[in-house]
């Protein structure tokens, strides 16, 4: 009796589509492998362990990116407040800077009501100097006041004669002068009021709305 080969069982390693064409030629086809040796196993545990950290360390390029992304984004978006905020700040500190200014300023003014009219006289002193008459006009200012105005226009060289008129509406430390040539005047409140524009506009123009503008002197010296 002949003995039969062993039979290999038909395995369809070829794969068709519906065309026709093939999909997964049988050359291509590779066996699974069940069983690894020792060294191939670490080997696979190294290149795992490896693609691990590496996939670790992309997740956390991507999350700090994220992070300084949201960052970025909320200093952005927190800026426009906090240069609102900067802009109140100065505001508020230049405000109480005229305040504490202006009591002071009273306060001195009260105590010397002469001595804006004295450095007016000083100043004007060349211009006044070759005047007839100098007319004063003041508040309502005592007879000593009177002699010691009279007495600074002495010492600044005018050898004139000096009028004095009284206007009650004038606060204690405003005056105008009048000359042949000129005339010259203080108010207090003008003065603050000048300093009041002078300090918006210089707001303003660092806030980049406006130009700082040039405040007018206080005393007009010039004919």
């Amino acid at each position: 009796m002949t003995q039969q080969p062993l039979s290999t069982p038909f395995a369809f390693d070829t794969e068709f589509d519906a065309s026709g064409v093939v999909v997964n030629a049988a050359a291509a086809f590779r066996p699974i492998k069940r069983a690894y040796g020792p060294a191939e196993v670490d080997a696979l545990v190294a290149e795992a362990r490896m693609e691990a950290r590496n996939q670790a360390l992309a997740e956390v390029d991507s999350i700090q990116a994220m992070a300084l992304s949201a960052i970025s984004q909320a200093l952005a978006a927190a800026t426009p407040a906090l240069a609102q905020v900067a802009q109140a700040h100065r505001r508020q500190s230049a405000e109480l800077a005229l305040t504490a200014a202006r009591v002071v300023a009273a306060s001195a003014l009260d105590r010397f009501p002469e001595a804006p009219l004295q450095a007016a006289l000083e100043a004007l002193g060349q211009e006044i100097d070759a005047s007839p008459r100098l007319v004063i006009r003041t508040g309502d200012l005592t007879e000593a006041t009177h002699a010691r105005i009279e007495q600074l226009c002495a010492d600044a060289g005018f050898s004139g004669i000096v009028a004095f008129r009284t206007d009650p509406t004038m606060a204690a430390a405003a005056f105008q002068l009048e000359w042949s040539d000129g005339r010259a005047a203080f108010d207090p409140a003008e003065a603050f009021a000048r300093m009041r524009e002078a300090l918006d506009s210089a707001l303003a123009a660092e806030a980049g709305h406006a130009e700082i503008l040039t405040p007018e002197p206080t005393m007009e010296g010039r004919p």
